[in-house]
């Protein structure tokens, strides 16, 4: 960051982003390659007839032109910058100065417009260099862009053109090739808060730190809206009135409160605030929260505001973050064109709450995570018997298991000679044991998440046929092909083709098992068990087969 002094004020004007708006090069914030571009180029005299500026509103790009505008004309410069005191610098800050000329092309688009003003580009000027200052330049109209295409390629010797823009993509590439193009960048969150620490000592203001912080959030990276959001801080003097606090929220997706979530919002609501406003700025929370956890360093969250949702982060985890992200990002996208903008983010929320009414990977990634972290030792019921369409889940030895003895089914017998039996071929049901027993072990955990609400239907070792009991489920199942092709090839030495059927007629999940044995011995130390709420204690074989069951009711896992 660039050293700044005090913000200039300038006499008579009372909103905050124009009283203290920079003067000089030297009070930029956060925009250091800026200064030391344009600065280098007023010491050493090397000018460049087009300057292209582009970056967010807020940043900076016109109070920048007008810098250099002051530093070209400055009688008493001092290393490249503008002293800010002499009559040229003070016309330019009121804007009176016929060496300075500007164009909002947002409203003065047309051919006419910029005729008018580059037709006095040749005539002489006070200064030494005349400034031409043409923002939102992209809005130009076709024909108004050729006119100062015309004029760029020929300009008089005392002539810079300063072009501002938020999308310079839409700036004729003509245009933008014959200018040197300068980015500005959001302002950091810490250099935002020393800004309006100095602007509160400068102007005497008497706000608090939660005020300044409020307003630095507010702010989002631009200096401008930082400062007017100071003022209106001042003006209402509640921080309630100007933005929405998501704590209740946050803490009843935290606890998976589905009643208080959509209490919380209701509550949000009758505030008066818009549903997509309102998810908009949840957004902007969470993604602090999980810049917070993933690169500290690239938050704008500062002081208590930035401990609140460090602890956040803490309490909802990456994966959970990452989710609500996700989710409340397709939500917004949804509201546009929804009849009823609150019914969309109502559903949301709920299945942000209850990842169990959500079939997406990230939703039973979730499911999983939470049981991990929360069972440490738990239980799992014996698995029932494999239904007539086994699901993946089924283990290889339910499978294969011995058939009841049936005066209906007589035992075939074995073929007595090698010559008898002939080439020793893989029968469909020993294909699948080895797709359930040897591949499905070797995808991903996200994989065997899905595929245990999968059915095979037929393998015959080139192509496996998987049945899925929803659309949702087989529009997830892009994500895991990839590594179950691999896993295929690995095993059968073969490429294998994977087709995925929807059959609405499957159960979405095995039924559930009978409830499991008790027992109130004592239990081995290398066991893993669950207390019961009445205390009874039941023996498993791991803590995986509890976390599987509980997700998974009635599936068996595989060994």
């Amino acid at each position: 960051m660039t050293d700044a002094k005090t913000p200039t004020s300038l006499d008579g004007v009372t909103a905050l982003y124009r009283r203290f708006r920079p003067g000089r090069f030297a009070e930029l914030r956060g925009q250091d390659h800026v200064v030391r571009a344009l600065q280098g180029a007023t010491r050493n005299n090397r000018i460049v007839h087009a300057y292209l500026f582009s970056g967010p509103r807020g940043t900076g790009k016109t109070t920048t032109a007008r810098i250099l505008a002051k530093a070209l004309n400055c009688e008493h410069p001092l290393d490249g910058d503008a002293c800010d005191v002499c009559a040229s610098c003070v016309a330019i800050t009121k804007g009176s100065s016929l060496d300075v000329v500007e164009l909002d092309a947002a409203s003065n688009n047309g051919v006419d417009d910029v005729r008018e003003i580059t037709a006095g580009a040749w005539h002489g000027t006070p200064g030494r260099w005349k400034v031409y200052i043409v923002d939102e330049v992209h809005q130009l109209s076709k024909s108004a862009s050729a006119a100062l295409l015309k004029t760029l390629e020929e300009p008089p010797s005392h002539v810079v053109f300063v072009l501002a823009t938020t999308d310079p993509h839409k700036v004729l590439p003509t245009i933008r090739s014959r200018t040197q193009h300068l980015e500005f960048r959001l302002i950091a969150g810490d250099t935002l808060s020393t800004l309006l620490h100095d602007v509160r000592g400068a102007a005497g203001l008497d706000v608090d730190e939660g005020t300044i912080e409020a307003a630095v959030r507010l702010g989002r990276g631009s200096a401008r809206d930082a400062l007017s959001a100071l003022d209106q801080l001042i003006a209402t003097g509640s921080l309630v009135d100007t933005q929405p606090r998501f704590d209740e929220l946050l803490g009843a997706l935290e606890r998976a409160d589905t009643a208080a979530a959509i209490r919380s919002l209701a509550l949000l609501l009758r505030e008066g605030w818009d549903p997509e406003q309102l998810a908009e700025s949840f957004v902007s929370d969470v993604r602090q929260i999980f810049l917070l956890q993933v690169a500290p360093d690239v938050a704008d969250a500062v002081d208590t505001d930035r401990e609140r949702l460090v602890e956040w982060g803490a309490q909802l985890g990456l994966a959970r973050t990452v989710r609500i992200l996700e989710s409340v990002g397709r939500a917004m996208r949804e509201m546009k064109s929804a009849p009823d903008k609150v019914v969309v983010l109502e559903v949301t929320l709920v299945r942000l709450a209850r990842p169990d009414l959500d079939h997406t990977i990230e939703a039973l990634d979730e499911r999983l995570t939470r049981l991990e972290r929360g069972a440490s030792r738990v239980a799992t019921p014996p698995a029932p018997p494999a239904p007539s369409l086994p699901p993946i889940g089924a283990t290889a030895a339910t499978s294969t298991r011995e058939p009841t003895p049936s005066s209906t089914a007589p035992p075939t017998p074995p073929p007595t000679t090698a010559e008898d039996r002939g080439p020793v071929l893989a029968s469909a049901e020993e294909l699948r044991d080895r797709f359930l027993s040897k591949v499905v072990p070797r995808t991903s955990r996200a994989a065997q998440l899905l595929l245990r609400s999968a059915h095979v239907r037929t393998f015959d070792g080139s192509t496996l046929v998987l049945v899925v009991p929803t659309e949702e489920l087989r529009q997830n199942t892009d994500r895991i092909q990839q590594g179950l092709r691999g896993a295929l090839e690995h095993e059968f030495h073969s490429p294998v083709d994977v087709v995925w059927e929807v059959d609405p007629s499957l159960p979405a999940s095995p039924a559930p098992s009978p409830a499991p044995s008790r027992s109130r011995k004592p239990v081995p130390v290398d066991e893993d068990v669950v207390v019961n709420d009445d205390d009874a204690v039941v023996v498993v074989d791991s803590v995986a087969d509890h976390l599987i069951a509980e997700m998974f009711p009635g599936a068996e896992e595989i060994s």
